[in-house]
C-alpha cells in the first residue's frame, strides 16, 4: 500500500431496499478502509447508489412515484443502513447528482474514438439492466410467460468498441497489473477474455427510456445505465481535472458481487484503457448470502432486513458474523440460529468472558491497578496478509486463535491459586499479561469490530481498570429461533 488508499464498493441499484448482501459488501469495504487509516494512509472510501435505468423508471411508475422520488427514498435507506452498520465512508455518490451527470458526459466525449452508432438486435434483461450476450442467454427466459422474461430489443444504439481491448485486458490480468481475487473469479474473466469480447451497446433511445444521463452528442439518446454507473468511480473524485482524481486514482481496491464481474473485470478496464487511465489495482469479488440454505427471494418470503439483525444482536455481532462466518471467497449462509450460536458461543463466551474475568481479577486482587504491562506481541504477519487478500474470515480466525489462547493461559496459570498462595509479583505479571493480550486483540479486531475494540481499550489502556457498566455481549433471547419442545411420552397402554 502506498501513502494513499482509495477503495470503492459497487453502487447498489436504487429500485429496491438494501439486503444482507449489500450490508456484507459495505462492511468488507469498511474493514479495508479502517485498516488503511490505522496504517496512516490517506484514505478515501467511496460508495453510493445507481439511480438511472429502466428498472427504476418502471418500479417508480408502479408505485405512483417519479423516478427521482423513488431514487431519493431508496438512496436514503442505503445511507441509513451504512450508519446502522457503523460503516464510515468518505464519499457517497448518487448518479442523479449534477456533478456526476456532467462528468459522465465528459467521459463519453473522451471515449468518442471508440464509440460508434449501430443497430442492436437481441435480448435485454430488465432485472439486471443488461444487454444479454448470445453465449449467456437462458432459453427459459426468452419465453414471455417467464416471471423474469427477457425483452426482445431492436433499436439503433451507440456502441463501445470493447473488442479492441480484449488482448490488453487479458495481459493486464495475467500480469496481475489488475489482480482479481479470488483466483476462481480471475479464471472466469480470463475464460471470457480468451473467447473474445464483443462490442457493447451503451445507449438507449430516449423515446423508449428517458430516465438516464443524456448522450452529450445526441439528445435523442441516454447512456446505458451500466456504462454510466461504472463512471462513478472516477466522477466521485472529480475526473478529469480535480486534484483528488490525480491523487487517488487508481483505486487500490474495488469490491463487488460475483453477479457483476463481467462489468468490472472486462468492461470497466476497457473504458479505463480507452481513457488512457491506469486500471484498478485489486478487484475483490464476494459471493452471495443465502438464508437457511436457500437463495434470498421476496417470493419465497425469506428476506431478512439487515437492521433487524443489528437490532437483535448489535452492530459488532452482525459485522462479526458476516466477516467470519460467511466465507470470504465463496457463498455463505445466514440463519437466526447460526448467528445466535456465534454470538453466545464465541463473542460472549470466549472474548467477552476473557474480558470479564480479567476485569474481575484485577479489581479483586489489585484494586483495579494493572501496573506496567509488558509488550504483548504475537506474530501477526499472516493476519495482515489475510486482510490484504480480503480473506476476512481467515484474518478473524487468526485473532480468535489469540482469544482462545488467552483463555487457555488463564486456565493454565490459575491466577486465583497464585493469589491464594500470596505470590503477588507472579500474580501481577499474569494479570498484566492478560490485560496486555486483550489490548493487542483489540488492536487487531478494530477494523472488524470497532465498538468492541474501543470498549476493550477504554477498560485497560490507562493502566487502571475502568469497570464497564455491563458485559460486552449480554445474553440475547431471540424470538426468531424456534425452541424445540420435548415430545410428551407415549401413553402407557395396559390390559
Amino acid at each position: 500500500m502506498n501513502s494513499k488508499f482509495y477503495i470503492t464498493t459497487s453502487i447498489p441499484y436504487a429500485n429496491g431496499e438494501p439486503h444482507l448482501g449489500h450490508a456484507m459488501e459495505f462492511i468488507q469495504a469498511d474493514v479495508l478502509a479502517r485498516y488503511a487509516r490505522a496504517q496512516g494512509l490517506d484514505t478515501v472510501f467511496s460508495t453510493g447508489t445507481d439511480e438511472h435505468g429502466q428498472k427504476v423508471a418502471e418500479t417508480a411508475e408502479s408505485k405512483g412515484l417519479t423516478p427521482q422520488q423513488l431514487a431519493d427514498a431508496n438512496s436514503q435507506k442505503f445511507m441509513d443502513l451504512m450508519a446502522g452498520l457503523n460503516v464510515v465512508s468518505d464519499r457517497f455518490i448518487r448518479t442523479t447528482d449534477t456533478n456526476h451527470k456532467q462528468r459522465a458526459q465528459i467521459i463519453w466525449k473522451n471515449l468518442s474514438k471508440d464509440i460508434y452508432k449501430s443497430k442492436y438486435e437481441g435480448w435485454y434483461d430488465v432485472t439486471q439492466e443488461e444487454f444479454v450476450p448470445e453465449g449467456q442467454i437462458d432459453p427459459e427466459r426468452t419465453n414471455p410467460a417467464h416471471p423474469k422474461a427477457y425483452r426482445r430489443v431492436e433499436e439503433e444504439n451507440y456502441f463501445f468498441a470493447l473488442s479492441k481491448y480484449t488482448q490488453p485486458i487479458l495481459e493486464a490480468i495475467q500480469s496481475e497489473e489488475l489482480r482479481i481475487i479470488p483466483k476462481t473469479k480471475r479464471n472466469e474473466v480470463l475464460a471470457l477474455l480468451k473467447e473474445g469480447l464483443e462490442d457493447i451497446s451503451i445507449s438507449r433511445p430516449k423515446d423508449k427510456l428517458s430516465w438516464g444521463v443524456p448522450v452529450p452528442t445526441d439528445d435523442q439518446h441516454v447512456m446505458y445505465v451500466w456504462f454510466e454507473a461504472l463512471m462513478n468511480y472516477i466522477t466521485v473524485l472529480g475526473y478529469p481535472e480535480h486534484a483528488d482524481f490525480n491523487k487517488y486514482w487508481p483505486a487500490n481496491y474495488q469490491i463487488i458481487g460475483k453477479d457483476i464481474l463481467r462489468f468490472h473485470g472486462a468492461i470497466w478496464p476497457g473504458m479505463l484503457m480507452s481513457l488512457g487511465l491506469p486500471l484498478q489495482n485489486n478487484l475483490y469479488v464476494h459471493g452471495f448470502v443465502n438464508i437457511d440454505g436457500a437463495k434470498m427471494s421476496k417470493s419465497v418470503g425469506n428476506v431478512i432486513a439487515p437492521l433487524d439483525v443489528v437490532e437483535q444482536y448489535g452492530v459488532d455481532a452482525f459485522r462479526y458474523y458476516f466477516l467470519r462466518k460467511i466465507p470470504s471467497y465463496n457463498d455463505g449462509d445466514f440463519s437466526w440460529s447460526l448467528i445466535d450460536k456465534a454470538y453466545h458461543g464465541e463473542l460472549a463466551n470466549e472474548l467477552g468472558n476473557a474480558v470479564q474475568r480479567t476485569v474481575a481479577m484485577l479489581v479483586k486482587y489489585q484494586a483495579g491497578v494493572i501496573g506496567t504491562m509488558p509488550p504483548v506481541s504475537h506474530d501477526t504477519a499472516v493476519y495482515h496478509q489475510f486482510v490484504k487478500d480480503c480473506k476476512f474470515d481467515k484474518a478473524l480466525d487468526e485473532v480468535w486463535d489469540q482469544v482462545k489462547g488467552l483463555n487457555q493461559y488463564i486456565e493454565e496459570q490459575k491466577p486465583w491459586t497464585v493469589a491464594k498462595n500470596g505470590d503477588e509479583d507472579h500474580l501481577r505479571t499474569i494479570l498484566a499479561y492478560m490485560a496486555g493480550s486483550l489490548l493487542e486483540i483489540a488492536s487487531l479486531i478494530a477494523p472488524f469490530l470497532p465498538d468492541t475494540a474501543q470498549a476493550i481499550k477504554n477498560i485497560f489502556s490507562d493502566g487502571v481498570v475502568k469497570v464497564p457498566n455491563t458485559v460486552l455481549f449480554p445474553r440475547v433471547e431471540n424470538p426468531h429461533i424456534q425452541v424445540e419442545q420435548p415430545q410428551a411420552p407415549a401413553p402407557i397402554v395396559t390390559g
